[in-house]
């Protein structure tokens, strides 16, 4: 059982990872902002996946992880770590 949830989060984590850096790579910005997005993935795939163990949500189960929420967690928080991301920047005010 240990190993398994071991294996589980390290597979959710490389996945989190994977999915903020595609989504620097998407939308681009400066090198700065993977550290936003990777840990906006972490945090909405973490949230996603007790969320769907939760509400049993088996759609699209991996072993112990639920890919499906899991991911949808991710990038809706990537989603909306752009958004505050934009908001925030002071690099669009004028001088």
């Amino acid at each position: 059982m240990t190993v398994s949830l071991a294996a589980g989060m390290i597979l959710g984590f490389l996945l989190a990872t994977a999915y903020g850096a595609a989504f620097h790579i998407i939308m681009g910005g400066p090198a700065r902002q993977i550290i936003l997005y990777i840990a906006a993935a972490w945090i909405g795939f973490a949230i996603g996946q007790l969320i769907g163990d939760w509400l049993d949500i088996n759609v699209l189960n991996l072993g112990a992880i639920h890919l499906f929420a899991a991911s949808l967690g991710a990038w809706i928080a990537l989603l909306a770590a752009r958004w505050l991301g934009v908001i925030n920047t002071p690099d669009d005010a004028e001088n």
